[in-house]
């Protein structure tokens, strides 16, 4: 079955999990990620949302979401239902259940690592189908985020790494005319403090789908917690949503200074920033 008929398909016709050519099914999903991204650099918007929702309603996208859950490092944590999906069965069977009418998220499972400062930092682990979900409309959404993205941004984004903000700051850094002062600049506990209006009211997704995750809430110790700003560090979608929410952030830097006298060159790694100046 080639990716144009698994695209096409119904979920009761989808291989066997074992027999999928993946890389018929990720050229399928980037096909439609190129669509995306090339509407949004017309500032098409009504196609932009009619592509998304072609594909996070494909079988192709559905199959890749689920792949992406179950061989990334936290395919054996379960969310609060304990569930996991170590068998090819349970993985298809995922695939069918990814449908969005009637999607309600499970609140997440709260558990603590600890931080390089000896303090311990919060996760929110979702639901096996609720991480499968986020993966599903971050495929759609990743295409806008990085068309849109800050030119020095690094964290988190497809093929860009710590090496290549640690360049960027060489290459502002190794001339003689390069800034003499550089400010470190970390925002405090980003993730839990992102407002959750500003996510609704500007991250371009289905609006109920977001306020649900936004808002589902999270268990400790069996008892249940409302979620009332941020998004939960351990959810497949948050890093995502963050840096969607950081965006903007180098042009205000260099709004801020002087024309004259004085330059700015912002390099940002998820919301760790150095803007270097003098």
């Amino acid at each position: 079955m080639t990716a144009t008929q698994v695209a096409g398909a119904p979920s009761a016709c989808l291989p066997e999990w074992d027999s999928i050519d993946w890389a018929q099914i990720h050229k399928q999903v980037y096909r439609l990620q190129v669509r995306i991204a090339k509407a949004v650099r017309e500032k098409r918007w009504g196609k932009v949302a009619a592509l998304q929702h072609l594909l996070t309603h494909s079988n192709a996208a559905k199959l890749w979401a689920v792949r992406r859950v179950v061989t990334n490092k936290g395919k054996n944590t379960p969310g609060v239902d304990g569930i996991l999906w170590r068998t090819p069965r349970r993985r298809m069977n995922a695939v069918r259940s990814l449908k969005h009418r009637g999607y309600r998220p499970q609140p997440l499972r709260r558990t603590y690592v600890p931080k390089s400062n000896g303090k311990m930092r919060p996760l929110g682990i979702p639901t096996m189908k609720d991480r499968a979900m986020q993966a599903l409309y971050a495929l759609a959404l990743d295409p806008v985020a990085e068309t849109l993205a800050d030119p020095n941004s690094y964290g988190f984004r497809k093929k860009r790494s710590v090496a290549d903000a640690i360049g960027q700051c060489f290459v502002s850094l190794s001339k003689g005319y390069s800034p003499q002062w550089i400010w470190e600049a970390d925002i405090r506990a980003c993730f839990d403090q992102l407002s959750h209006d500003w996510l609704l009211d500007n991250i371009p997704m289905n609006k109920g789908i977001l306020r649900d995750w936004l808002k589902c809430g999270y268990l400790e110790k069996d008892a249940f917690f409302d979620t009332e700003a941020g998004t939960p560090q351990g959810g497949i979608i948050s890093p995502l949503l963050a840096n969607m929410a950081l965006d903007g952030l180098e042009a205000a830097v260099r709004a801020v200074v002087p024309k004259r006298g004085a330059k700015v060159n912002p390099v940002r790694y998820a919301d760790d920033c150095v803007p270097r100046t003098h």
